[in-house]
């Protein structure tokens, strides 16, 4: 047992587990054994796993199906920066008394190259957000469909290895801080030229028209045109709130979606902004969170030389193999 497993498993409550599997037959194993051990410790289970095999496990679970909760994790982990917020802290709100129980499968086949550095990241960061608390996560990922170096990220994430016939600690695990350094790289230039604006405090409202014109010419959808504007506006208010200035907004389309770019000069340092919902008597702290409610993804780059954020909203989710959804409002863990 690795050091930092061993103090992970020997002082926290939350157990945070890889589960490696092989096929159908492999995935009900392991996840049945998980829902049926926390059932019989009367423990709320949540299951957010892609549909196709959210209902393998409802039919195989039969009445007891009733006493689980499920989500699509295509729809409610589109963007991997949703889940934190609005998948797994809203449900451990709802039992703030003892523990819960989660099988959330972030990482599939079809997720995208541009989505799988933030999905590590929201892996690593599930050790920092729940630590202390009295939950178990299981992970499960698709040994046949996904490449050796995913499954390597999965061993620095999880301080737990679980197969259908085996679980140990995993001597690959790294920690959060680290995985999480090791993905903030600095992001791939627009796959075409982008239109840009150089702005500052007083071209806010600039910044708003510049995103609805090209989201509208973009085809977009106008309620998602409106969230697009809330959350870039977002974005360039904390960037001249927070930053010497001045901000670049670069707009391209991509992928049958319209992405945002936001940059400035200043260093992000809250590893945590927009993934944690902030107390009720808390005024601030909700921006990036709801930005990560309404758009399909959200990638950040930062160091000493400046911040970049990009937002991706898809034109029409359903003309495109992305999914968006609307979940309810996040609860702060208390």
């Amino acid at each position: 047992m690795s050091p930092a497993t061993q103090t992970r498993r020997g002082s926290d409550p939350f157990v945070h587990e890889a589960l490696f599997y092989r096929g159908s037959d492999d995935f009900l194993t392991g996840t049945l054994r998980f829902v049926h051990a926390g059932l019989a410790l009367g423990e709320p289970v949540l299951v957010a796993v892609p549909g196709p095999r959210l209902e393998i496990l409802r039919d195989a679970l039969d009445t007891d199906a009733d006493l689980v909760r499920f989500a699509d994790m295509t729809e409610a982990g589109r963007n991997p920066g949703r889940i934190l917020p609005w998948v797994l802290h809203a449900f451990a709100a709802e039992h703030p008394q003892g523990r819960v129980r989660v099988i959330g499968e972030p990482i599939w086949a079809g997720r995208s190259a541009v989505e799988y550095p933030a999905c590590v990241q929201h892996e690593a960061l599930i050790n920092v957000v729940f630590a202390g608390r009295q939950a178990t996560i299981l992970c499960p990922y698709d040994v046949d469909q996904l490449t050796p170096d995913v499954i390597a990220d999965a061993e620095r994430t999880h301080p737990i290895l679980v197969t259908a016939s085996d679980r140990r600690d995993s001597a690959g695990y790294t920690a959060p801080d680290q995985v999480v350094a090791a993905f903030n790289k600095p992001l791939p230039s627009p796959p075409q030229p982008a239109a840009t604006l150089v702005f500052g405090v007083s071209e806010l409202s600039g910044v708003r028209h510049f995103v609805v014109e090209h989201a509208t010419v973009a085809g977009m959808r106008p309620e998602r045109v409106i969230d697009l504007e809330m959350a870039v506006n977002e974005v360039a208010t904390n960037s001249v709130a927070h930053t010497t200035g001045p901000g670049t907004l670069r707009v391209w389309s991509e992928n049958d979606a319209v992405v945002c770019e936001v940059r400035d000069p200043g260093q992000f340092t809250n590893r945590l902004a927009g993934r944690v919902p902030p107390p009720p008597s808390s005024s601030r702290g909700r921006g990036l969170l709801l930005v990560n409610h309404v758009c399909d993804l959200v990638r950040l780059h930062t160091g000493p030389a400046g911040t970049t954020i990009r937002l991706h909203m898809v034109c029409d989710a359903s003309r495109s193999g992305w999914v968006t959804s609307r979940s309810p409002k996040p609860v702060p863990i208390s």
